[in-house]
Order: structure tokens, then sequence, then C-alpha cells
């Protein structure tokens, strides 16, 4: 019995995952090119983006098995970037889509194998990926912020200066929040002098927790990897982009 129930929910979640990678390629298709692509009736596939059915678990192999190979992450995360003229951007639409992040958590969660108990991200922008990514690892999410807030009493606190500020900065995590028994994986949306992640770093020693990983959607340059240090452990970037500065 159990082991039927957990045959069927794997395959409820394969046939949602086939669902979303839908959605994911239709926002750059027309019904008529994704058609063209899967060998599906327009109404078929219309009633799997909208919700109304989920496809077979014959189909939603197939489907999974041929839109993966369609899929580039480090393209899709580009393609939601917005550049000025001075080489910056904004990544608003990125950080809002559900569907994407959600893939990119499950690479994470696929290419990452470290035992992990806990995800630490940076207050706020790092927050959507870092909810996705312990979301689908089943552990908690532990927030660095720059303000304490009432009622919490105590808190575990790192200082730093960042170079592009020149003012001090500190981020606070409550204590207690990370033992000395976590193995923390730090996730965060940018990267671009390090100073940031390494504050991260800080924090879960002071705390008395292992970094065992680093992951991070976009990285900015090359300056971070002088702050940015595992003894052990992974470090992984998403997309790399120059830094025009």
């Amino acid at each position: 019995m159990f082991l039927s129930k957990t045959t069927h929910l794997r395959d409820i979640l394969e046939r949602l995952r086939a669902v979303e990678l839908l959605k994911l390629i239709k926002k750059g298709m027309t019904y008529e090119e994704l058609s063209k692509v899967t060998n599906l009736p327009i109404t078929v596939l219309n009633r799997y983006i909208r919700g109304h059915v989920l496809p077979s678990i014959e189909r939603a192999h197939k489907l999974n098995k041929l839109l993966s190979k369609r899929i580039k992450l480090e393209e899709l995360v580009k393609e939601r970037l917005k550049f000025d003229e001075r080489g910056y951007f904004d990544n608003t639409k990125l950080l809002g889509d559900t569907g994407l992040l959600r893939l990119i958590a499950r690479t994470v969660a696929s290419n990452f194998h470290g035992g992990y108990t806990k995800v630490m991200t940076a207050a706020a922008d790092g927050i959507p990926i870092a909810t996705h990514i312990a979301n689908e690892f089943g552990i908690d999410l532990v927030i660095a912020k720059k303000m304490r807030e009432v009622g919490v009493r105590r808190f575990i606190e790192e200082t730093f200066v960042p170079s592009y500020s020149g003012v001090l900065t500190s981020l606070y995590i409550p204590d207690g929040s990370i033992s000395s028994s976590d193995k923390v994986l730090i996730v965060d949306d940018v990267v671009r002098s390090g100073e940031t992640q390494r504050a991260m770093i800080d924090l879960v020693k002071k705390a008395g927790g292992m970094v065992e990983g680093v992951f991070i959607l976009v990285g900015v340059g090359d300056a971070w990897k002088n702050e940015v240090k595992l003894p052990e452990g992974k470090i992984e970037v998403l997309l790399k982009l120059p830094d025009k500065r």
C-alpha cells in the first residue's frame, strides 16, 4: 500500500511538472508553435496549460523529455533581465516568475547533494528563489536581515563595509535559527562584490553551523570570487555576466 501511494505521488508530480514546462515554454511561443513542437492539438495544450486536465503519465514522460531539452535556464534568466545603458539590470520580472524559479529550484536540488538542513539568504531579493529551493529540499529557510526585529530577544550579527557604499552595514539572524548540527546552503539572486555573501558565510560560522554550498542566480564579473570562498562545498552561479562598469 505504501509503495503504491508513493508511486502514485511520483506520477502526479511528473504530470504536474509537464504542465509547468508547457506553461514556461508557452510564454515565448504561440499555441500554434507549441503545437508543432509537441505534436499535440492546440485544444489539448490549452486544456493542460489552463489546468483543466493533466496529461497521462505516459504523455507526461514524453513531454518532460522533449521540453527539458529545449529549455536553457541561463537564457530564460537573461531574457527576464532588463538592462540599462550602464549595464545595470532590473530583475523584477525574473523574481516574479514563479514557474521558472520552481524549475531552477528543482535543478539546484538535483545538482547539490550535501545533506543540507537549512537554506540561508539575505533580504529581500534573495527570498523568492531561496524559498523555492528550501521547499524543494523540504528544509527551513533562514533570512539574514539588515534590521533587528522587535520580538526577537537575541541576534547573531555580522558587520561589514560594502565597497560600493562605504557605509557600515550589519546582517542579523535570530540566535538559535542555525545550530552546530546544521549544514547550510546559501542562496542569493545576484553576486557582484561578494561581500554580502561572505557576511552570510561568516554568520553561519558564528552560529556554529557549516556552509556546505552557495548558489547564485546571476553573477556579475569575477571580483566576487575573492570574497566567496569555501574550504569545502560547491559554489554555483547560473548566469554569468561581464562587469561593464
